[in-house]
């Protein structure tokens, strides 16, 4: 599955199955006009919005509404989310929360590293989270945890993480979008279906 910057997927109900998604990828966001993201939104048949900024509220919700969108999953946006509710976007990230707060890339595995060397983690972890308006604080739905080794750079923690990244984000993106994983949006507490999908790697 490719990496973008954001996805929309109408109901389930309403479309067919994309590869191994139950959904329609009804429009692809990127902050990038030229760049991967359109390239492969051209290849795959998908709508591209370019979203430049200012990255407001009412943009988001410009976009949001411009795609139909009844879930937006944000793998590789790097902007913070506002003005979408809070059971309708989620993102993944690549390291353990809180841990990794507000970090991307390299600075992930950088973080994750040190822990390690300093003896207070033994194991990295994918997570996905539902998004609020602070970065990464929403309801986290799924982890992986993986393994961390004596041996290991930010490279060779960053080439695992991405082949977990790549095996369960569909199959988890799809338990949200048929309705079962949810939340209200608001109470973290009333998170449904987070405890089904613990997986280890």
């Amino acid at each position: 599955m490719y990496k973008r910057q954001g996805s929309g997927f109408r109901k389930p109900a309403e479309t067919a199955m994309v590869g191994n998604l139950d959904a329609e990828i009804t429009g692809v966001v990127s902050n990038h006009k030229n760049g991967g993201v359109r390239k492969h939104a051209g290849q795959l048949g998908i709508k591209f919005y370019y979203f430049p900024g200012p990255f407001t509220a009412d943009a988001y919700q410009y976009f949001w509404h411009e795609t139909r969108a009844d879930f937006i999953a944000t793998s590789g946006w790097l902007k913070k989310v506002l003005g979408i509710p809070g059971n309708v976007a989620f993102n993944i990230h690549p390291g353990p929360l809180p841990l990794t707060e507000g970090l991307y890339k390299h600075h992930v595995h950088d973080k994750v590293l040190a822990a390690f060397k300093n003896g207070e983690i033994t194991h990295t972890e994918v997570c996905m989270h539902f998004i609020t308006p602070e970065f990464d604080k929403g309801p986290i739905f799924f982890r992986c945890p993986i393994q961390l080794l004596v041996d290991d750079t930010a490279s060779t923690i960053q080439e695992r993480v991405n082949r977990i990244e790549h095996a369960y984000q569909w199959y988890i993106s799809n338990q949200v979008v048929t309705g079962q994983i949810y939340w209200d949006g608001i109470h973290p507490e009333s998170l449904v279906g987070a405890k089904d999908h613990l997986m280890t790697a």
